[in-house]
């Protein structure tokens, strides 16, 4: 009773306060007629529901009043899927799908499924689309012997609903709690959101919201799909991040001049700054030709061997950052705003954008696509497969990255951001000092990762070292998608006249022939209750 209330307040929200929601957010919601939901579709006017311990197949109007019900042809009823005219219903006991006339229940049609446990179905105005959650695929029906035309990996383990939106699958996912939208073309997924209960079954699309009935709460619930919001923050990570700058002097003589420069964190919509600290205080602030600011600090004759130490210290509240960014409402080329075109396409020494390698590679990896997102995405997929992270040595520039097949998360970056550039994509790195492990703990190495510029969107993280992995949901949480575990510090695009290509400090010294300076950087991070 208590979550019936809910959903009529979330609903009387909504209507007067014209909240705006991101992918899978409740619209509106209520009980569904039984309590063992599976399958659901949208006929055009009212939605359609299996229930496998009934083993009925009900048609319910928008206020969840059951109008209509037939027998379901089969012991163990799945799927729903609606082609305009007829339900089909796929059987997770038999491996049937059925072909039915709504009006009386009669089976005009039965196939064998191409996949031993088929549960979400979804019609494309041609065929049939089949979700395995056994097997994690999702199959394209042939429907003249039931063989699958094409055959994709499902995002995640544990696929239960499966609907079409006129352009893109969309499913939902038992063990993850998330809703996926899916390129049907090239399986890849391209927004994740969270599902509206814990167990989230059957899913619908009526032209404007999905609908999602939950097998847990026995509810069906009415979904935003795309709304205005660009981006969603979660889980709120209060911390102080330490970033240390050590320098020791050894040998003979005189450290003659030391110049560190510590890269100043700004803020973002996900990297809240609440104070900065620095140790030394004095300081000189200045910028490089990325706009990047830094504290410069200069020390003078000194003799070793006595540590120098320069200390930032950031307090931050850092949220995880999830972008919805659908492919058809990012613009062209030519929207992208000229400044940003003319900086974040330039060549640099790590990039080597007119090498041949890189030209010839492009052109196999575009082909003829001209879709800002899609020829990221690509490049995306393309680095991701080469490479393999090792840690080889110094940062080598990105024709020899990309055919020697290995490298660091740098190298990954060096060499996604000059195959966008060479495309005319703008792209940029961000550096980063890391959670490792626990939320006190100790970041040795740190991070760095590519960022794009999609007009319509503004800069995204698109990091394919990432989502160097083996689901597609794990890819394209490469895409997009960021944890609170990291505090940027840097913004650029190399060969800076301050940090050169490193990333969160650089130093500069002179030291007499008989010295020699030992430099490393740590941060450290501890967590600050609230």
């Amino acid at each position: 009773m208590l979550r019936y209330y809910q959903f009529i307040l979330l609903t009387l929200v909504f209507i007067a306060g014209n909240v705006r929601g991101v992918p899978g957010d409740i619209v509106t919601g209520f009980k569904a007629p039984y309590s063992h939901s599976t399958g659901m579709t949208f006929d055009g006017k009212c939605l359609w529901i299996a229930d496998y311990e009934e083993k009925k197949l009900l048609r319910v109007d928008q206020n969840g009043k059951v109008v209509d019900s037939i027998n379901s042809p089969g012991y163990w009823p799945t799927g729903l899927a609606w082609d305009g005219e007829f339900l089909w219903n796929a059987d997770d006991a038999q491996n049937k799908i059925y072909k039915i006339n709504p009006q009386d229940g009669t089976v005009m049609f039965r196939i064998d499924a191409p996949c031993s446990n088929p549960f979400g179905l979804a019609w494309d105005g041609e065929t049939l689309w089949v979700a395995d959650r056994r097997d994690s695929e999702i199959h394209k029906m042939d429907l003249s012997d039931g063989t699958a035309i094409k055959t994709i990996k499902a995002p995640a383990g544990n696929t239960q609903g499966l609907t079409f939106d006129g352009q893109y699958l969309w499913c939902s996912d038992r063990g993850e709690d998330e809703l996926y939208m899916i390129d049907p073309e090239s399986g890849c997924v391209l927004v994740i959101g969270q599902t509206p209960g814990p167990y989230s079954s059957g899913l619908a699309w009526d032209g404007s919201f999905l609908w999602n009935v939950d097998f847990e709460t026995d509810s069906l619930y009415q979904c935003v799909r795309r709304d205005k919001e660009l981006y969603k923050l979660s889980e709120c990570r209060y911390t102080e991040v330490t970033l240390k700058h050590h320098a020791f002097p050894r040998g003979q003589g005189s450290l003659q001049q030391l110049n560190v420069y510590v890269a100043i964190p700004e803020e973002r919509p996900y990297q809240k700054i609440e104070s900065i600290q620095f140790s030394p205080e004095d300081y000189k602030g200045l910028k490089d030709r990325w706009d990047q600011e830094f504290a410069a600090f200069s020390y003078h004759d000194k003799s070793g061997p006595v540590p120098i130490e320069t200390e930032m210290s950031v307090r931050a509240k850092l949220y995880a950052v999830d972008y919805f960014i659908f492919p058809d409402h990012v613009g062209g080329l030519e929207d992208i705003p000229s400044d940003i075109a003319e900086s974040y396409t330039a060549d640099g020494s790590k990039y080597r954008i007119n090498d041949s390698f890189i030209q010839a590679k492009l052109k196999e990896i575009l082909n003829d696509e001209q879709r800002p997102y899609y020829m990221a995405q690509r490049i995306y997929d393309y680095v991701r497969n080469t490479l393999e992270y090792k840690l080889e040595g110094g940062w080598n520039v990105a024709p020899f990255v990309l055919q020697r097949g290995t490298g660091s998360c740098s190298e990954y970056t060096f060499s996604f951001i000059a195959l966008c550039r060479a495309a005319g994509i703008p792209a940029r790195y961000v550096g980063a000092a890391v959670v490792r492990g626990d939320d006190a703990s100790i970041d040795e190495y740190f991070h760095r990762w590519p960022e794009v510029y999609l007009p319509g969107y503004g800069w995204i993280p698109m990091d394919p070292q990432a989502g160097d992995k083996q689901t597609p949901r794990e890819v394209a949480m490469g895409i997009g998608h960021l944890p609170n575990r990291f505090l940027i510090t840097t913004q650029g695009g190399g060969d800076s006249e301050i940090l050169g290509w490193y990333y969160n400090s650089n130093e500069s010294f002179i030291t007499d022939p008989g010295m020699e300076l030992e430099v490393w950087t740590v941060g450290g991070w501890n967590p600050v209750a609230r």
